[in-house]
């Protein structure tokens, strides 16, 4: 039987708050957030709330059908462009989401220049999570992150508080 880790309202209003300081610490400031649906919507939201922060919206959707996956050059060209941009899920679990948002933004907006990407991924584009997988393969680095799990040593299922809602 696997193992379940269930997130309360509070956890994660704690778990934004801390993702804030973090980014107060580093003295960074997002010139908007961009929550990953459906996970990362909800703490964007929040953190959009708190700071008075713009958030946008990115549909990134691997586990369901990589089809429905929105292209948005216009986040990358403004990241790009020098815009500080944080893009946040509710877990970093395989590194699949993350990595292809580097991947098509990479291709989609000046892909030739491979050298102002790697000056723009942990300057101007910060990842954040609530939930850090360890075992994660996402090549580049959560920014912020508020809980660690390793899913290579102990199988754990998160259960946010958006999910536990039921079934109808």
């Amino acid at each position: 039987m696997i193992k379940k880790h269930y997130y309360s309202w509070t956890d994660i209003e704690r778990m934004c708050v801390s993702i804030v300081n973090q980014m107060y610490k580093d003295n960074w400031r997002p010139d908007y957030i961009v929550g990953l649906t459906r996970g990362g919507n909800v703490p964007a939201t929040i953190i959009s709330n708190m700071t008075g922060i713009r958030c946008e919206a990115l549909k990134v959707s691997l586990r369901d059908d990589e089809s429905e996956s929105e292209s948005n050059c216009w986040m990358a060209e403004d990241a790009y462009d020098g815009k500080n941009v944080l893009i946040i899920d509710d877990i970093n679990d395989t590194g699949a989401t993350f990595n292809w948002i580097i991947d098509d933004w990479q291709a989609g907006c000046f892909p030739n220049d491979v050298a102002g990407w790697k000056s723009a991924w942990g300057q101007n584009v910060r990842f954040a999570t609530l939930t850090d997988n360890l075992a994660s393969e996402f090549k580049g680095q959560c920014a912020y992150t508020c809980h660690e799990i390793n899913k290579a040593e102990e199988d754990v299922w998160l259960v946010y508080p958006w999910e536990n809602v039921g079934e109808y």
